[in-house]
């Protein structure tokens, strides 16, 4: 692990953030329902996740362009998060309704939350930073539990 700047956590943390300050707009209706009744296990582990992968993915430049045999993984973390793009557009056009924003693309589960999640533990992987994976598992535990929690309740 090396400390230093890293371009490809910035670009990831844009690609996460962008999509979510617009959202923080375009809301579904009643979600503040939801959000009330979230587990608080669960809130915290996601609060911590997601401090720990935003300070994480910004200084190891591990994550870091470089040309290898691990580079499928940073090109598969990429991916991701161009589908977790996709998704975005998606709920963005649609009504914009609860189920619009639980939903999954391509078969995976919630993918607002699993894409990012499964994207920054194979960035992780790229750059063979321990802290990191273990930053996105816990992220992962939170974010993807309570959206799983809150896609039960939607049925």
């Amino acid at each position: 692990m090396h400390f230093g700047f890293s371009y490809v956590g910035l670009i990831f943390l844009i690609m996460l953030f962008v999509p979510n300050i617009i959202w923080s707009k375009n809301q579904p209706k009643g979600y503040e329902e939801y959000a009330a009744k979230e587990n608080k296990v669960l809130l915290t582990l996601e609060r911590i996740g997601e401090a720990l992968v935003s300070t994480l993915c910004l200084i190891f430049s591990d994550f870091n362009i470089r040309i290898g045999r691990w580079s499928a993984f940073l090109a598969a973390a990429f991916a991701l998060m161009i589908l977790y793009e996709v998704y975005w557009v998606r709920y963005f056009k649609s009504e914009k309704t609860m189920a619009d924003m639980y939903s999954s693309i391509l078969g995976i589960p919630v993918a607002g939350a699993t894409l990012p999640v499964l994207a920054f533990f194979l960035l992780a992987v790229y750059g063979k930073n321990i802290p990191m994976m273990i930053a996105a598992v816990i992220l992962g535990i939170g974010h993807i539990g309570i959206h799983l929690q809150h896609k039960d309740q939607i049925k």
